[in-house]
């Protein structure tokens, strides 16, 4: 079985496994076979600069979205000002909050 440890502070904390050998495990243990976790869901590609329309549509307050996605508010303020231009990293944890897919960076 091939599977990777992650430490934390020297101590087992998680294992990470391919997903046919996990599908394997939950079958023998009886517990059936567990779906992919959610994707976002399609959607027509968004300009990023709705980003503030679209989180507002979720019900999203500025502090909410971006404490979500691991950024500060006042970073979220200025790439939906158009001030910041996120990285790739950032626009995915953004997609996958607001639940959609195909962000085009450019305006």
């Amino acid at each position: 079985m091939n599977v990777q440890v992650i430490e934390r502070d020297g101590e087992p904390e998680y294992a990470v496994l391919p997903w046919a050998e996990y599908q394997a495990l939950l079958q023998a243990a009886g517990k059936g076979v567990a779906a992919p976790a959610a994707q976002p869901t399609p959607d027509a590609p968004k300009p990023l600069t709705q980003l503030a329309a679209l989180r507002e549509l979720k019900g999203l307050s500025r502090d909410e979205l971006a404490r979500a996605v691991g950024i500060s508010p006042h970073y979220l303020g200025m790439i939906e000002s158009g001030e910041r231009q996120p990285d790739a990293a950032i626009l995915r944890a953004l997609a996958w909050v607001l639940g959609i897919s195909g962000w085009e960076a450019g305006a």
